[in-house]
């Protein structure tokens, strides 16, 4: 199944990064099937870290658990399509600058697959589209549910907005914990990790760009 799903990724010209979506190339049963994969290559995990997971009443069906984890929950931004978004005509014709957060972000470092958690600020000047604030909650659900860098996390939501509303300013900051530097390697659990990005008259106008800054603090 899976050789057959990635031969159809690689014939359309397109990548299954850890990053990408590639739910276009997925069914239900695919899913199902992948999920059975999952739990038993990682019991395979288990055996191999001399776990007795057939005795030991609390890893009885750890493998089980984490298949359907990754599958359905922690990387679902990966295997499902994006969420339905209307997006409305600014009948007002709106210019003024609004934001939106914190908004909680999931996700995991792509090096080794462990959390990354923390908080995400968007400041939009909107242009002749608008989509309800609820919408960009579940945009960066959607795609914060993959293994990522955070870098590259925040130029994807940035061009999913952009593609989606057009606005005349975007501004998206985002303050995240990586456990992989705070749970192993060099164990620095005080230190986070900004990242920003600033687009049309947030990144142009310094007066609207410091607006922004003062708005999300």
């Amino acid at each position: 199944m899976s050789e057959k799903v990635i031969n159809n990724i690689k014939q359309a010209g397109k990548t299954y990064f850890a990053n990408d979506n590639i739910a276009e190339f997925l069914l239900p049963h695919h899913l199902n099937n992948m999920q059975l994969q999952l739990e038993q290559k990682f019991q395979e995990v288990l055996d191999i870290l001399l776990i007795d997971s057939e005795n030991d009443h609390n890893t009885k069906e750890t493998a089980k658990r984490v298949a359907k984890m990754y599958i359905r929950e922690v990387f679902k931004g990966r295997y499902t399509p994006m969420p339905k978004i209307t997006d409305f005509p600014n009948a007002k014709g709106l210019k003024d600058i609004y934001t939106l957060g914190p908004i909680s972000i999931r996700s995991a470092c792509s090096h080794h697959l462990v959390p990354i958690t923390g908080k995400l600020w968007l400041g939009i000047i909107p242009s002749d589209k608008v989509i309800g604030i609820s919408k960009f909650v579940r945009l960066t659900e959607w795609v914060m549910a993959r293994p990522q860098i955070q870098e590259e996390a925040t130029v994807q939501l940035a061009d999913l907005i952009e593609q989606m509303i057009q606005p005349e300013g975007l501004g998206i900051v985002m303050e995240a914990t990586h456990q992989c530097m705070t749970w192993r390697g060099v164990r620095e659990t005080e230190t986070k990790m900004t990242s920003s990005i600033l687009r049309g008259k947030l990144n142009t106008d310094n007066n609207l760009r410091s607006e922004f800054m003062r708005l999300i603090k």
